[in-house]
């Protein structure tokens, strides 16, 4: 098969034909129909990653596909042609349900993560999943919102994790993919104000498509804005950028007793001024991924219409023209979301 390939620090990525994948007897092939791009495979293709991604690898962990192949333990369960969103994790498969998930948690203990430099991702003609992480797919839902499901699973899970109460006026640092994906979520559970702090004007025009009530200027002070809006400073405040600094920064703005939730990904040794965090008594909450019920959520939300995702999606490529874009990405303009399409 074909795959974009990455063989070299700060260069482009390689489209090679490489090996077929091969399903084990609890995993499925798929033929990847829809990929997208995510901010975390360009931070691990960057020198000053502290999680460097190793060279030979295939990314891609937000995809859908067809199943082609099915192993033989789980022919009962899936069959050639059905459409499914990957869970980007391949358990390890000793038991059902899994014994070495740790409390309820995304990742099995024993298992591989896919597209993130353990199993191949779906940079690519085909990749191989776990059964367990199979999504099934609606007719009534494309295989571009299939390839939706996991960046909007982390949205979700973020919102989740904030505890977030009815009427909460909410504050979201930076309106990237998942920015975007927890202003989604803040208002269709909630929140009365849902707040975005972004320095992009394409970017703050797409936040209000999903769910931002207002935009304020991320160059001045943002809880006397928010103050403005709201009557109030906000309840939860979400950094979804992870620049180094923006943790510090959310803590200076915070009012007393709020709490900020961590979902943007900062692979750089930051720092905080922790009297300020005991002086206000903040609550910080970092968040990792999503769980197999966010997926099952999400694709329900869609089937039923009762979300749009596609607004997000600005760019689709195919495999060739995915390097280029891959790399563009490291400066953006328009770009929101950027699909591969097979």
């Amino acid at each position: 098969m074909r795959a974009a390939v990455f063989r070299e620090m700060s260069k482009p990525l390689a489209v090679e034909t490489v090996a077929d994948p091969t399903p084990g007897p609890n995993e499925l092939i798929l033929k990847v129909k829809n990929c997208g791009i995510c901010g975390s495979d360009l931070h691990m293709t960057e020198p000053t990653s502290m999680m460097p991604l190793a060279l030979g690898a295939i990314m891609g962990h937000e995809f859908a596909g067809e199943v082609v192949e099915v192993g033989k333990n789980i022919a009962h369960l899936w069959k050639p042609g059905d459409r499914a969103a990957g869970f980007p994790y391949i358990c390890c498969g000793e038991h059902s349900p899994c014994l070495n998930f740790a409390g309820g948690a995304a990742m099995c203990g024993k298992g591989l993560g896919i597209g993130l430099g353990q199993s191949p991702g779906a940079y690519a003609e085909y990749v191989k999943i776990g059964a367990s992480g199979g999504f099934r797919l609606p007719e009534s839902v494309s295989f571009r919102e299939g390839a939706m499901v996991e960046p909007l699973a982390v949205g979700l899970h973020a919102v989740d994790k904030a505890r977030m109460p009815r009427g909460a006026t909410v504050l979201v640092i930076g309106a990237g993919p998942v920015g975007l994906a927890v202003m989604l979520w803040a208002k269709f559970l909630g929140a009365r104000h849902v707040i975005v702090s972004e320095r992009a004007e394409e970017r703050k025009k797409m936040a209000a498509r999903f769910g931002a009530t207002d935009a304020i200027d991320a160059n001045q002070p943002l809880t006397p804005q928010v103050e403005k809006i709201a009557g109030q400073g906000p309840d939860i405040i979400f950094e979804c950028v992870g620049a180094p600094g923006l943790i510090n920064s959310a803590m200076m703005d915070a009012p007393r007793h709020s709490r900020i939730v961590i979902a943007g990904v900062c692979q750089q040794m930051d720092m905080i001024m922790p009297l300020m965090g005991v002086m206000k008594e903040l609550e910080l909450q970092f968040v990792l991924g999503y769980r197999p019920a966010d997926f099952d959520y999400v694709i329900s939300m869609i089937a039923a219409d009762r979300i749009e995702a596609m607004p997000m999606i600005t760019d689709v490529v195919s495999l060739d023209e995915l390097p280029k874009a891959f790399e563009a990405l490291r400066h953006p303009t328009h770009q929101c979301k950027v699909m591969l399409e097979n």
